[in-house]
């Protein structure tokens, strides 16, 4: 990677209106609502990923008595406008939702108020009603929008906020103090409206912007101009300005070796009941805070934002760059941290407060090399960086013009532990079995490879696939991504013979995904010739394929590994043969490679059973369908052997073979690494589970 220098202050982003009259005059109003929601919430200039919310008083007709009520349809909770369909909306009865009124008798009732939404559910919606209903329903507006973009969180952060937001718009915007989400925030914001009936928004200090409009399309452009405004007047207090006090520690030019390197090392001192996966961004942004003078001092003051901070905690973790080699160092920085984050709760909490929660970082701050964050599933790992990438826009913006200033300490805590919040988590399901496990798996393009992967990825799991077909396993990967997701896959060229080519890969996956949990090694080749015909380069293909190649994997996979010994340790699955235990005439070069690969497993074992590494064995047979190795000359050379046709009679021939007369699939090998993965199997090492339909000669004795 390139140095980056930052002479003057990356710049906020100007929005622009991207509606389109074509497309929405083939809408209805519910249909305008998620148009113009998709528009915001895909659009990051606009809003982050599960940020702001939108709604719209709409004309239903009542189930019951069939009259035309108006109806409020709001985003429920949880979802993200971006990428929501029209079942993430609540609707509720508008009328039901102001008679609520009677029932509110100060800010003291904000969480009794929330209890009272579901009785003014709209025709028996499932979709539960979030906490920020209030500021809509209590609006007398037809459409409304409330969004938190940098820009706008810059100003609602900052000491002069008040004053930049008089400047910009001469008072057509008004504005709030900070106020916790909730009823109470929907009535300030009421009379606020009352009492100025010119104003065409609101900004809340600590949270956002809300404003409103006749019809979607002018609700949507009316927000998209007052970010540009917001945009625009930032950009112009901080032009040719460095920004945070000017720049104190260059981005370092090896610092995604150094990211690869750290990772795991510091998840592997992060214990505590599930595993954390990581994410590493060196982006300008995270480097121009992170080598900046002024760095420490706002990384202490925490987020502003509750969306930022919900996600990112009370503060970030800090790390001397010129220590990051050193174990004892980082082990005493998180246990430093646990301290702080336990002071904090202690005197914080309240009589009725949940438990302490992880004291773990989230995120975790190296000038120089950039930010890592932490969670235990790696969209919540990946989403908490973006989401502290918003945080340090609106640090250099509010600082831009005055001083920023972070979500006070108590109010922090009452929203990170907020009984409305902890009952949402409570509800939420168990995760399976592979969360926070990462898995390599070599030969990932192939039959078994691609099988394995599926397995543990449908589990939960993430998977680094690695081939040496670029192509191949792109396309793997492409279609695991659509079916799993992006965060949990990715895939890696590898040539397992080569040792550089090993070590970038392991690096991959260790700042891809924190660290690794389970080795695959599964890269294979074959080849069938009697020892005549064996020429000293088809003997040492198979052997530098099939024994050094795992070798190499299990090498390079092994400080990874050796990491996690604390929680619970790792596991190793070689992908044998019935060849390596079996011997096979006409195939030496190839059944002799497979068992010194099983051979160097059960030594592996023993070195590895110390620092909780397991490693075992999965011997496969015939594995045709699917296979890569069996549609090339390998298909070919062995029906040469027998004396059959390679096509259909090939696999009758091998299936009637076996004891129990059944195919074997990629899957069925798949289910077996995965038994040997997973923490099902873990008291067994130095172990070899034959998949090959029964072969009397391979049992294992």
């Amino acid at each position: 990677m390139t140095s980056l220098v930052f002479p003057a202050a990356i710049p906020f982003a100007v929005p622009t209106s991207r509606w389109d009259d074509a497309h929405a005059a083939a809408l209805n109003p519910q249909e305008l609502l998620l148009y113009r929601s998709n528009l915001l919430g895909s659009d990051l200039t606009v809003t982050n990923f599960g940020g702001g919310n939108t709604s719209a008083k709409l004309t239903g007709t009542d189930p019951l008595s069939g009259e035309a009520v108006e109806v409020l349809w709001v985003k429920g909770s949880g979802g993200d406008i971006g990428s929501m369909k029209l079942d993430g909306f609540s609707t509720l009865y508008q009328a039901k939702l102001l008679g609520l009124g009677v029932h509110y008798a100060g800010p003291d009732d904000d969480d009794k108020m929330v209890g009272y939404l579901p009785h003014c559910t709209f025709n028996l919606n499932g979709r539960a009603a979030s906490i920020d209903t209030p500021l809509h329903s209590l609006l007398p507006f037809a459409h409304v929008d409330h969004v938190h973009p940098d820009a706008i969180i810059a100003l609602a952060a900052s000491s002069t906020g008040e004053a930049a937001t008089k400047e910009i718009w001469g008072g057509k915007i008004g504005w709030l103090p900070w106020k916790r989400p909730g009823y109470t925030l929907g009535v300030m914001l009421r009379d606020y409206v009352a009492a100025n009936p010119g104003v065409e928004g609101v900004m809340m200090a600590g949270h956002g912007i809300i404003c409103w409009a006749d019809s979607a399309k002018a609700c949507y452009e009316h927000t998209v101009e007052l970010i540009a405004d917001a945009a625009k007047y930032l950009n112009a207090k901080q032009a040719g300005a460095p920004a945070f006090g000017g720049q104190a520690v260059a981005p370092n030019p090896d610092r995604a070796a150094i990211a690869a390197d750290l990772m795991p090392r510091l998840r592997g001192m992060m214990t505590g009941a599930r595993r954390k996966l990581g994410h590493y961004s060196d982006d300008a942004q995270a480097l121009e805070f992170v080598g900046s003078v002024d760095f420490e001092r706002l990384a202490a003051l925490g987020t502003s934002c509750p969306d930022h901070f919900l996600r990112t905690k009370i503060a970030p973790l800090t790390l001397d760059p010129a220590r990051l080699t050193d174990d004892a160092y980082l082990a005493q920085q998180i246990a430093d941290y646990r301290v702080m984050y336990a002071a904090y709760y202690d005197r914080c909490k309240r009589a009725n407060s949940p438990a302490m929660r992880d004291a773990n970082p989230v995120v975790v701050l190296v000038p120089g090399v950039g930010r890592i964050t932490f969670a235990t599933d790696r969209a919540t790992a990946r989403l908490a960086g973006e989401f502290y990438g918003n945080a340090i826009n609106v640090m250099r913006g509010a600082e831009a013009i005055g001083d920023y200033i972070a979500l006070d300490e108590q109010e922090a805590f009452d929203i990170e532990y907020w009984l409305l919040e902890e009952a949402k988590l409570q509800r939420m399901p168990a995760p399976k079995p592979m969360v926070g496990r990462i898995a390599f798996v070599t030969g990932g393009a192939g039959g078994i490879g691609a099988a394995t992967a599926a397995r543990f990825l449908k589990e939960g799991g993430c998977v680094m696939l690695a081939d040496r077909d670029a192509d191949a396993v792109e396309a793997v990967r492409a279609g695991f991504a659509q079916q799993f997701g992006r965060d949990v896959v990715r895939a890696v060229v590898c040539d397992v013979t080569d040792e550089a080519q090993v070590k970038a890969a392991f690096d991959a996956c260790a700042r891809e995904f924190g660290g690794l949990d389970i080795l695959v090694a599964n890269a294979g080749i074959a080849s069938s010739a009697g020892i005549e015909d064996t020429t000293v380069a088809l003997w040492r293909k198979n052997y530098d394929v099939l024994a050094e190649g795992y070798f190499l994997t299990a090498r390079a996979a092994w400080p990874l590994m050796k990491r996690m010994a604390e929680q619970g340790g790792t596991s190793m699955v070689f992908i044998g043969s019935k060849n390596g235990v079996a011997a096979a005439a006409g195939a030496s070069a190839y059944a002799s490679a497979k068992a010194a690969a099983n051979h160097l497993a059960r030594c592996l074992a023993l070195e590895g059973a110390p620092v909780g590494i397991r490693v075992n064995v999965v011997n496969p047979d015939a594995v045709i369908r699917g296979s890569r190795i069996w549609d090339g000359d390998w298909r070919k050379e062995r029906a040469g052997t027998h004396g059959i046709d390679p096509g259909a009679e090939l696999e009758a021939h091998y299936r009637n073979r076996s004891m129990l007369k059944r195919d074997v699939l990629p899957e069925d090998i798949a289910e077996a690494v995965y038994f040997l993965g997973s923490e099902a199997s873990a008291k067994s090492t130095g172990n070899m589970i034959n998949v090959d339909a029964g072969n009397v000669q391979a049992f294992t004795r």
